[in-house]
């Protein structure tokens, strides 16, 4: 059996292409290629399922990393892009059969899905973006965020309907959630709007929740950022996202990093760089200098006769590498450094260098335009 397309190929997208243009692609190969457009094509139907499975795997941030890594074998074990039939697609993707029928099904093959909305379903993935400074990139942190989600209403265990009642069978579609008419080749199975494509409606609501089933909750978890984060880094906590549906299981947290701007270091890649001034004398001599990395001084050697702009090299004292213990290195852009006033004594002994390299046919005095 030979591999796949490459899902990229089959939606006509590059591999950079964002969350949108995936989206809107994959739209456009629904509508081609959608069986109630194509009675009896098996050619399309397999098109259409191929565009579901690609869909699948690039609209979700993690599948699509691990696709991008490791290709179809990411999936090997499954776990990956798979439907058993026209349905799964519908009741997976409904949102997008919706935005091009106008209903929340796929046409006349959707006609089911709508009863996944009282069945237990997951619930939806958070994102949640926290910022944390250049230190804490360095040593990783553990930190508690606070965010408001939804969860089944307790007292109605997501019903929506009061203690010792249930909500009733819609009597507009019959349960199925909704109404099917026939508009030219195609069957359109519309949103119920009675009961909204629920197929029940709540007669005798909860006072908790006012029959919608749900209710607000406040979420305190602490997590755990690993050393060598970047700005952009997702950190996915399983189980932390929005509460499941009748009783279906919760949704993921996604915590996305940024790294705040530092005063003295700038960032590239697992490196540092950092401008700092040295006194002007060290500038001529050489020598030792004290100088600031993220979490102590350290002592870097000044060569003799550097030159403002040069670069000074710390090994190992950048930042550690998020997939390792290696970290990167340190770098100082040196610049002189010059007294906005020199003491008696120590002019005295300028005076003294520059009248001596005068003496020796130097390029004139250092001093010899003060007065």
């Amino acid at each position: 059996m030979s591999e796949p397309r490459d899902y990229y190929e089959v939606l006509g997208v590059s591999k950079s292409a964002d969350a949108d243009s995936i989206k809107k692609a994959y739209r456009k190969l629904a509508m081609q290629f959608h069986p109630d457009k194509n009675p009896g094509d098996a050619e399309a139907e397999e098109k259409f399922k191929e565009a579901a499975a690609a869909y699948e795997i690039l609209s979700n941030p993690e599948k699509r990393s691990r696709y991008d890594q490791f290709g179809h074998r990411a999936f090997a074990q499954g776990g990956g892009a798979g439907f058993g039939d026209m349905n799964d697609i519908f009741s997976n993707f409904g949102d997008i059969f919706e935005d091009l029928f106008g209903m929340s099904g796929g046409g006349s093959r959707g006609r089911s899905s709508s009863r996944s909305r009282t069945e237990p379903r997951r619930g939806a993935d958070l994102r949640y973006l926290t910022e944390i400074s250049l230190e804490e990139v360095l040593s990783g942190i553990e930190k508690d965020i606070e965010f408001e989600t939804e969860q089944n209403c307790k007292e109605c265990n997501g019903s929506g309907a009061k203690d010792g009642s249930k909500p009733a069978t819609c009597h507009t579609c019959h349960g199925s959630g909704q109404v099917v008419r026939q508009q030219g080749f195609f069957t359109m199975a519309s949103t119920c709007p009675t009961c909204q494509g629920q197929g029940s409606v709540i007669k005798d609501p909860c006072k908790s929740c006012k029959g919608s089933g749900r209710s607000p909750q406040k979420r305190k978890i602490r997590v755990n950022i690993p050393p060598g984060v970047d700005s952009g880094t997702r950190l996915r906590v399983s189980g932390e996202g929005e509460g499941g549906y009748r009783g279906g299981p919760n949704g993921d947290l996604f915590v996305e990093i940024r790294v705040a701007d530092h005063e003295l270091f700038e960032r590239e890649g697992d490196h540092l760089f950092a401008q700092i001034e040295v006194p002007y004398l060290l500038f001529l001599l050489g020598g030792e200098f004290a100088a600031p990395t993220l979490d102590a001084e350290k002592n870097i050697d000044i060569p003799r006769g550097a030159r403002p702009g040069d670069k000074v090299k710390l090994s190992g004292q950048g930042l550690p590498n998020l997939r390792g213990s290696r970290r990167g290195d340190l770098y100082y852009i040196i610049q002189p450094h010059f007294p906005e006033k020199l003491d008696k004594e120590e002019e005295k002994m300028l005076k003294e260098i520059a009248k001596m390299k005068e003496e020796k046919g130097g390029s004139g005095g250092f001093f010899s335009r003060r007065k």
